[in-house]
């Protein structure tokens, strides 16, 4: 697994037990969590637990989200990237899926997208995945226009316990002819 993609204004990587602080600023914002169907976390402990997990990702299955750091900065403003998907999630499991966080003084400047792009030029060049998933609440309006900006192309909905979700699929030759 690479280590570390850099964008114009991005550093993506691995995240880091270092990184909890900022990591706990995200999954306690009540804002951020809004969509995600998953209590606000309380206890910085946690952040460090949801740090571990992901380590465990990189090492068990060669991917995992990343650290996103605004070059500007050097702070860790979010993290983006692919997931196996191990947890059947409307139907499938074992698939790369996309998924992003920022935090909310970083909205809205293009990032998620930037990101995005990044990771699915990996999960294509590198991995060389056929198709990548991906699933916005049907309510997050910000991130379903996100994933289609990306070129993903919604093809079913499905039901969480917060409400209905947009599955998303976009695969390979389709991005690739978007010429990004």
């Amino acid at each position: 697994m690479i280590m570390k993609i850099e964008t114009k204004r991005l550093v993506l990587r691995k995240l880091e037990d270092t990184d909890a602080e900022r990591m706990f600023l995200l999954d306690s914002n009540p804002e951020v969590m809004k969509y995600i169907g998953v209590p606000v976390l309380t206890d910085i402990n946690e952040s460090r637990n949801v740090i571990s997990m992901i380590q465990k990702q990189y090492e068990e299955n060669g991917v995992g989200r990343l650290g996103v750091v605004e070059k500007e900065s050097g702070q860790l403003i979010g993290w983006s990237g692919l997931k196996l998907l191990t947890h059947k999630t409307n139907g499938y499991q074992n698939v790369l899926e996309l998924g992003y966080r920022f935090l909310p003084e970083s909205w809205g400047k293009g990032y998620a997208v930037e990101a995005g792009i990044a990771s699915l030029d990996y999960g294509f060049n590198d991995l060389n995945a056929e198709v990548i998933y991906a699933y916005a609440h049907s309510e997050h309006e910000v991130s379903n226009h996100i994933l289609r900006k990306l070129g993903f192309e919604k093809t079913s909905e499905f039901e969480e316990p917060d409400g209905i979700c947009f599955w998303y699929e976009l695969k390979r030759e389709k991005y690739k002819s978007n010429d990004h």
